[in-house]
């Protein structure tokens, strides 16, 4: 599998993840995937509980992650973003380094480190 064929998950489920598209963004998931708070807190066993994280997520209509820089190494998938989120305390962005273990075509594993949120005004 080329780096391209690696990435392609990774890339359809962030495209999936602006357009606020629940389905989409799922179809990119394996059923029995892990998704960490990095380095090691389990937030989601398997699909149906990053689903349930996500729905309320993709009603905040600024949301939007832009890609900053990606990095394939064999199965793994590194990208660092800035997201823009609607936070209690108002609207803002933080940065986030995302980490993909693809394998089948599906995101396997994936683990997320996030700044401070940096809020608008």
């Amino acid at each position: 599998m080329d780096q391209q064929d690696v990435a392609y998950p990774v890339q359809m489920q962030r495209e999936a993840y602006n357009a606020r598209d629940i389905d989409a963004f799922m179809a990119w998931w394996a059923h029995d995937c892990q998704y960490y708070v990095f380095p090691d807190q389990l937030v989601a066993s398997n699909a149906e509980e990053i689903r349930e994280r996500h729905v309320e997520r993709f009603k905040e209509p600024n949301l939007h992650g832009k890609l900053l820089h990606r990095t394939v190494m064999g199965e793994t998938v590194v990208d660092h973003e800035t997201v823009t989120r609607s936070f209690p305390d108002g609207p803002g962005e933080l940065d986030v380094i995302c980490i993909y273990e693809v394998v089948d075509g599906k995101i396997a594993k994936a683990w997320f480190k996030t700044s401070t949120p940096r809020l608008y005004g």
